[in-house]
Protein backbone atom coordinates (compact mmCIF):
# COMPACT_ATOMS: atom_id res chain seq x y z
CA UNK A 1 0.00 0.00 0.00
CA UNK A 2 3.45 2.44 -0.10
CA UNK A 3 1.66 5.88 -1.27
CA UNK A 4 -1.72 4.58 -2.01
CA UNK A 5 -3.97 6.99 -1.06
CA UNK A 6 -7.07 5.85 1.18
CA UNK A 7 -9.81 7.41 2.23
CA UNK A 8 -11.56 6.27 5.65
CA UNK A 9 -14.77 7.00 7.24
CA UNK A 10 -15.65 6.53 10.91
CA UNK A 11 -11.58 6.71 11.07
CA UNK A 12 -11.83 8.02 14.80
CA UNK A 13 -12.21 4.53 16.55
CA UNK A 14 -13.27 0.97 16.41
CA UNK A 15 -12.84 -0.36 12.77
CA UNK A 16 -11.93 2.68 11.06
CA UNK A 17 -9.26 3.65 13.53
CA UNK A 18 -7.62 -0.31 13.32
CA UNK A 19 -7.33 0.12 9.67
CA UNK A 20 -6.05 3.19 9.68
CA UNK A 21 -3.04 1.85 11.88
CA UNK A 22 -2.59 -1.24 9.21
CA UNK A 23 -2.87 1.07 6.56
CA UNK A 24 -0.38 3.32 7.99
CA UNK A 25 1.96 0.57 8.74
CA UNK A 26 2.23 -0.32 4.71
CA UNK A 27 3.09 3.02 3.86
CA UNK A 28 -0.76 4.42 2.46
CA UNK A 29 -1.17 7.90 2.58
CA UNK A 30 -4.28 8.44 4.53
CA UNK A 31 -7.39 10.47 4.68
CA UNK A 32 -9.53 10.46 8.18
CA UNK A 33 -12.93 11.56 8.24
CA UNK A 34 -15.44 11.64 11.39
CA UNK A 35 -17.45 13.60 12.97
CA UNK A 36 -16.16 14.09 16.43
CA UNK A 37 -12.97 16.34 15.78
CA UNK A 38 -11.69 15.82 19.11
CA UNK A 39 -11.54 11.94 18.72
CA UNK A 40 -10.57 12.43 14.68
CA UNK A 41 -6.96 14.64 16.38
CA UNK A 42 -6.65 12.28 18.79
CA UNK A 43 -6.48 9.16 16.43
CA UNK A 44 -4.36 11.24 13.80
CA UNK A 45 -1.73 11.93 17.09
CA UNK A 46 -1.54 8.46 17.70
CA UNK A 47 -0.96 6.71 14.20
CA UNK A 48 1.62 9.74 13.82
CA UNK A 49 3.16 9.06 16.72
CA UNK A 50 3.61 5.19 15.69
CA UNK A 51 4.69 6.17 11.75
CA UNK A 52 5.93 9.95 12.29
CA UNK A 53 6.46 9.54 8.31
CA UNK A 54 2.71 8.64 7.64
CA UNK A 55 0.86 11.68 5.70
CA UNK A 56 -2.27 12.48 7.09
CA UNK A 57 -5.25 14.57 6.19
CA UNK A 58 -8.11 14.79 8.61
CA UNK A 59 -12.02 16.32 7.22
CA UNK A 60 -14.62 16.46 9.94
CA UNK A 61 -17.55 15.57 8.50
CA UNK A 62 -21.57 13.78 9.16
CA UNK A 63 -21.64 11.13 6.52
CA UNK A 64 -25.04 11.57 5.91
CA UNK A 65 -24.98 15.06 4.51
CA UNK A 66 -24.33 14.94 0.70
CA UNK A 67 -22.30 18.05 0.69
CA UNK A 68 -19.99 16.68 3.53
CA UNK A 69 -19.28 13.57 1.42
CA UNK A 70 -18.80 15.60 -1.51
CA UNK A 71 -16.61 18.01 0.41
CA UNK A 72 -14.25 15.19 1.74
CA UNK A 73 -13.68 13.45 -1.58
CA UNK A 74 -12.87 17.08 -3.08
CA UNK A 75 -10.26 18.04 -0.67
CA UNK A 76 -8.54 14.34 -1.13
CA UNK A 77 -8.11 14.83 -4.72
CA UNK A 78 -7.22 18.47 -3.98
CA UNK A 79 -4.39 17.37 -1.28
CA UNK A 80 -3.08 13.86 -3.07
CA UNK A 81 -4.62 14.26 -6.57
CA UNK A 82 -6.04 10.61 -6.59
CA UNK A 83 -8.09 8.23 -4.52
CA UNK A 84 -6.51 4.54 -5.07
CA UNK A 85 -8.39 3.28 -2.07
CA UNK A 86 -11.76 3.99 0.02
CA UNK A 87 -12.81 2.41 3.38
CA UNK A 88 -16.67 3.43 3.86
CA UNK A 89 -16.82 2.64 7.01
CA UNK A 90 -19.25 5.26 9.34
CA UNK A 91 -21.87 3.87 10.66
CA UNK A 92 -24.14 3.62 14.01
CA UNK A 93 -26.23 0.45 15.74
CA UNK A 94 -28.92 2.86 16.62
CA UNK A 95 -31.78 1.32 19.80
CA UNK A 96 -32.49 -2.10 20.05
CA UNK A 97 -36.62 -2.42 19.91
CA UNK A 98 -39.27 -4.57 18.38
CA UNK A 99 -40.03 -3.65 14.42
CA UNK A 100 -43.21 -2.61 15.62
CA UNK A 101 -42.04 -0.48 18.54
CA UNK A 102 -39.10 1.20 16.93
CA UNK A 103 -38.64 4.95 17.51
CA UNK A 104 -39.06 6.50 13.69
CA UNK A 105 -36.32 9.50 14.59
CA UNK A 106 -34.03 6.59 15.32
CA UNK A 107 -34.90 4.52 12.29
CA UNK A 108 -34.14 7.39 9.67
CA UNK A 109 -30.95 8.16 11.65
CA UNK A 110 -29.98 4.99 10.94
CA UNK A 111 -30.57 4.84 7.45
CA UNK A 112 -29.50 8.16 6.50
CA UNK A 113 -26.08 7.29 7.92
CA UNK A 114 -25.54 3.68 7.28
CA UNK A 115 -27.20 3.29 3.97
CA UNK A 116 -27.46 6.88 2.18
CA UNK A 117 -24.01 7.59 3.99
CA UNK A 118 -22.18 4.88 2.14
CA UNK A 119 -24.14 5.90 -1.00
CA UNK A 120 -22.55 9.26 -1.23
CA UNK A 121 -19.66 7.94 -0.36
CA UNK A 122 -19.66 5.75 -3.61
CA UNK A 123 -21.68 8.40 -5.91
CA UNK A 124 -18.56 10.58 -5.43
CA UNK A 125 -15.19 8.54 -4.80
CA UNK A 126 -16.12 6.48 -7.88
CA UNK A 127 -15.47 8.86 -10.66
CA UNK A 128 -12.19 9.90 -9.38
CA UNK A 129 -11.60 6.27 -9.61
CA UNK A 130 -12.77 5.49 -13.09
CA UNK A 131 -10.84 8.61 -14.24
CA UNK A 132 -7.85 6.82 -13.07
CA UNK A 133 -8.54 3.51 -14.45
CA UNK A 134 -8.24 1.72 -10.63
CA UNK A 135 -9.99 1.85 -7.63
CA UNK A 136 -10.65 -0.39 -4.59
CA UNK A 137 -13.94 0.20 -2.34
CA UNK A 138 -14.46 -1.82 1.41
CA UNK A 139 -18.63 -0.93 2.46
CA UNK A 140 -18.99 -2.13 6.25
CA UNK A 141 -22.00 -4.17 6.13
CA UNK A 142 -22.32 -6.67 8.94
CA UNK A 143 -23.30 -9.92 10.06
CA UNK A 144 -26.70 -8.06 9.96
CA UNK A 145 -26.27 -7.63 6.18
CA UNK A 146 -26.71 -11.18 5.83
CA UNK A 147 -28.96 -12.46 8.44
CA UNK A 148 -31.38 -11.13 10.74
CA UNK A 149 -30.65 -9.70 14.17
CA UNK A 150 -33.23 -9.07 16.87
CA UNK A 151 -34.55 -6.13 17.22
CA UNK A 152 -32.18 -4.13 15.54
CA UNK A 153 -34.94 -3.73 12.07
CA UNK A 154 -32.85 -0.49 11.03
CA UNK A 155 -29.90 -1.24 11.40
CA UNK A 156 -30.35 -4.88 9.29
CA UNK A 157 -32.31 -2.76 7.04
CA UNK A 158 -29.43 -0.51 6.07
CA UNK A 159 -26.84 -3.10 5.89
CA UNK A 160 -28.56 -5.65 3.59
CA UNK A 161 -28.43 -2.47 1.46
CA UNK A 162 -24.91 -2.16 1.90
CA UNK A 163 -24.24 -5.75 0.75
CA UNK A 164 -27.73 -4.83 -2.28
CA UNK A 165 -25.45 -1.43 -3.33
CA UNK A 166 -21.74 -3.38 -3.09
CA UNK A 167 -23.11 -6.07 -5.92
CA UNK A 168 -24.31 -3.50 -8.07
CA UNK A 169 -21.02 -1.10 -7.83
CA UNK A 170 -19.01 -3.94 -8.70
CA UNK A 171 -21.09 -5.10 -11.75
CA UNK A 172 -21.26 -1.36 -12.93
CA UNK A 173 -17.86 -0.37 -12.87
CA UNK A 174 -15.20 -3.70 -12.25
CA UNK A 175 -14.82 -2.65 -16.39
CA UNK A 176 -12.97 0.55 -14.87
CA UNK A 177 -10.86 -0.96 -12.76
CA UNK A 178 -12.37 -0.44 -9.83
CA UNK A 179 -13.30 -3.73 -7.21
CA UNK A 180 -15.71 -3.41 -4.85
CA UNK A 181 -16.29 -5.11 -1.67
CA UNK A 182 -18.21 -5.76 1.81
CA UNK A 183 -17.15 -6.59 4.65
CA UNK A 184 -19.78 -8.51 7.45
CA UNK A 185 -18.41 -7.92 10.99
CA UNK A 186 -19.96 -10.33 13.62
CA UNK A 187 -19.02 -9.25 17.16
CA UNK A 188 -15.71 -7.12 17.56
CA UNK A 189 -14.72 -5.60 20.50
CA UNK A 190 -15.47 -1.85 19.76
CA UNK A 191 -17.22 1.15 21.40
CA UNK A 192 -20.41 0.52 19.27
CA UNK A 193 -20.71 -3.58 20.34
CA UNK A 194 -19.24 -2.56 23.81
CA UNK A 195 -22.81 0.08 24.04
CA UNK A 196 -24.96 -3.12 22.39
CA UNK A 197 -23.83 -5.15 25.24
CA UNK A 198 -24.89 -2.27 27.38
CA UNK A 199 -28.46 -2.25 25.73
CA UNK A 200 -28.41 -6.21 26.40
CA UNK A 201 -27.30 -6.21 29.84
CA UNK A 202 -27.14 -2.57 31.04
CA UNK A 203 -26.15 -4.30 34.74
CA UNK A 204 -23.44 -6.28 33.54
CA UNK A 205 -22.41 -5.72 30.15
CA UNK A 206 -19.40 -7.73 30.16
CA UNK A 207 -21.56 -10.95 31.12
CA UNK A 208 -23.85 -10.19 28.03
CA UNK A 209 -19.90 -10.58 26.08
CA UNK A 210 -19.06 -13.82 27.83
CA UNK A 211 -22.28 -15.24 26.78
CA UNK A 212 -22.11 -14.01 22.99
CA UNK A 213 -18.70 -15.51 23.03
CA UNK A 214 -19.82 -18.47 24.16
CA UNK A 215 -22.18 -19.58 21.18
CA UNK A 216 -19.06 -18.64 18.52
CA UNK A 217 -17.20 -21.17 17.48
CA UNK A 218 -13.81 -19.77 18.29
CA UNK A 219 -14.88 -19.15 21.70
CA UNK A 220 -13.86 -15.65 21.62
CA UNK A 221 -15.02 -11.84 20.39
CA UNK A 222 -13.17 -10.48 17.38
CA UNK A 223 -10.36 -7.43 17.50
CA UNK A 224 -10.73 -4.56 15.62
CA UNK A 225 -7.10 -5.78 14.24
CA UNK A 226 -8.71 -8.89 12.98
CA UNK A 227 -11.21 -7.05 10.44
CA UNK A 228 -8.22 -4.50 9.71
CA UNK A 229 -5.49 -7.15 7.93
CA UNK A 230 -8.76 -8.33 5.62
CA UNK A 231 -9.85 -4.60 4.98
CA UNK A 232 -6.12 -3.65 4.24
CA UNK A 233 -6.01 -6.72 1.66
CA UNK A 234 -9.03 -5.90 -0.21
CA UNK A 235 -7.92 -2.03 -0.38
CA UNK A 236 -4.50 -3.32 -1.82
CA UNK A 237 -3.42 -3.75 -5.37
CA UNK A 238 -2.80 -7.97 -4.08
CA UNK A 239 -7.13 -7.99 -4.66
CA UNK A 240 -6.91 -8.16 -8.34
CA UNK A 241 -9.75 -10.20 -9.41
CA UNK A 242 -12.56 -10.25 -6.14
CA UNK A 243 -15.53 -8.06 -6.50
CA UNK A 244 -19.01 -7.82 -5.56
CA UNK A 245 -18.37 -9.85 -2.32
CA UNK A 246 -20.12 -9.87 1.50
CA UNK A 247 -16.94 -11.45 3.70
CA UNK A 248 -18.36 -12.07 6.78
CA UNK A 249 -15.51 -11.59 9.61
CA UNK A 250 -17.35 -13.54 12.50
CA UNK A 251 -15.25 -16.12 13.52
CA UNK A 252 -18.03 -19.00 11.62
CA UNK A 253 -20.62 -18.35 13.74
CA UNK A 254 -22.93 -16.98 10.86
CA UNK A 255 -22.71 -20.26 9.74
CA UNK A 256 -24.84 -21.56 13.07
CA UNK A 257 -28.29 -22.12 12.10
CA UNK A 258 -31.39 -20.20 14.36
CA UNK A 259 -31.35 -18.21 17.44
CA UNK A 260 -28.85 -18.99 19.89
Amino acid sequence: MKDKVVIITGAAMGLGYAAAVELASQGAKLVLVDYNEEKLEAAQKEIKDKYSEVEILTVIADVSDEQAVKNYVDKTVEKFGRIDGFYNNAGIEGKQASITEYEMETFKKVIDINLMGVYYGMRYVIPVMQKQGYGRIVNVASVGGIRGVLNEVPYVASKHAVSGMTKNAALEFGKDGVLTNAIAPGAILTPMVAASFKQVNPDDPKAAEKEYAANNPTKRLGEPEDVAKVVAFFLSPENGYVSGQTIAIDGGQSNVYGIV
